[in-house]
């Protein structure tokens, strides 16, 4: 018996990720996990469960790795329920209000934004997301990404610097000049506190050329590239993308033929971002035909003030069900496992030794309820690092 081990036993279902016998989720029943020094030791049969310190009883419910939300916008401050109303009334979505939530956030103290990404955070790890992404995009000056940055990096390691959300309003007839300052000053003053860059590759933010031109700055400076793709319309930006082999592009909306062959003939992930469509009336992503022509999908929140205001992974698997054509095991994948191929992190997203011992216990017999019963607070418990949340 290790000092400080932890046995969860009586698991009615375990998923596990390690796509066992053909079945990504790799499911197990009857079964029971060790965790020790913050790691899946072992996992088996409930009725051949090692001693341990600590015992969690499952009751026969079902465990899963926690989420890992890959895309989340959480450094802000200010409001835009205003315009949620409006878009719910019948106006369009553009973009367009990224430029309100800048100046609010300009305006804020330091200590406002910390509060505000440690109260989503919190409420993002009571849904069963133990691993996020946080981007920066909402300061858009040298001093304010930076800070943004440095303010992400207390919450998680998958920071990621999009200076390149939009042209701020000062910069909005000189757009040439401020990529110029994205790639010098800016991105040298968010670097140390960044793992990732991103550019919003769209009508409206910034086209193919200054994309390229950004992300091979920031790969150049040591960064791994992200990138927003194809969100308000067809465009370059997910075969800008896969060329440059981007970790992953994010919504995917509107995909040609060519954009769905670049994407299965790549190691890029499609994330999928349901919250969005749902925020602003959109039409959904086709995760099937993603999925059928071999592309790795993922699922994320997007959580952001103005186009999809959720936290909870949770409910963007059921949309994926209901309204992207996934099954409840394919999105259960791609809220897990997904998420870690799009951070490409091998240590979390699956329930396997040696993996980080991060899980959720559900109150229900198995992951087939998170899409069967939306909206119901199904977390029961949380393990981060194998500590009790």
């Amino acid at each position: 018996m290790t000092r400080g081990s932890l046995l969860v036993d009586h698991i009615g279902e375990l998923v596990t990720n390690d796509g066992r016998d053909g079945d990504p989720l790799g499911i197990r029943r009857d079964a029971a996990l060790l965790v020790e020094d913050g790691q899946v030791a072992w996992i088996g049969s409930a009725r051949y469960a090692p001693a341990a310190d600590r015992r969690i009883d499952a009751g026969g419910a079902a465990v899963l790795p926690g989420f890992v939300d890959s895309h989340a916008h959480l450094v802000f401050a200010g409001d835009r329920a205003a315009e949620f109303a409006a878009r719910m009334a019948g106006e369009p979505y553009t973009g367009g209000g990224i430029r309100t939530t800048v100046g609010a956030t300009r305006a804020a103290s330091d200590g406002d934004l910390r509060a505000t990404v440690g109260r989503l955070r919190a409420e993002m790890l009571r849904q069963g997301t133990t691993t996020v992404e946080i981007k920066s995009g909402y300061g858009l000056t040298v001093a304010d990404e930076a800070r943004s940055l440095r303010i992400a990096a207390e919450f998680t390691e998958d920071t990621t610097f999009l200076g390149a959300h939009v042209v701020p309003a000062e910069y909005a007839d000189r757009p040439d000049d401020y990529v110029g300052m994205v790639c010098g000053p800016m991105l040298a003053a968010a670097a140390p506190y960044a793992r990732w860059i991103d550019v919003f590759c769209e009508r409206g933010a910034f086209d193919a050329d200054h994309a390229r031109a950004i992300l091979a700055c920031g790969q150049a400076a040591g960064l791994g590239l992200r990138l927003h793709a194809n969100q308000l319309g067809p465009g370059p930006g997910v075969r800008l993308g896969v060329e440059l082999g981007a970790a992953s592009v994010d919504h995917c909306t509107h995909l040609t033929d060519a954009d769905v062959d670049a994407l299965a003939g790549s190691e890029t992930v499609a994330t999928l971002l349901p919250g969005a469509e749902f925020s602003t009336r959109s039409p959904y992503p086709d995760a099937r035909r993603l999925l059928d022509a071999g592309v790795t999908v993922a699922l994320a929140t997007d959580c952001n003030p103005g186009s999809s205001y959720t936290s909870s992974m949770p409910f963007c698997v059921a949309l994926a069900v209901r309204e992207m054509r996934m099954t409840p095991a394919e999105a259960v994948w791609a809220a897990t496992a997904g998420g870690a191929a799009a951070l490409r992190r091998t240590d979390v997203g699956r329930l396997t030794p040696g993996a980080r011992a991060d899980l959720i216990i559900l109150d229900a017999p198995s992951h087939l309820h998170l899409a069967y019963r939306p909206g119901v607070p199904l977390i029961r418990q949380v393990l981060h690092n194998g500590v009790p949340r």
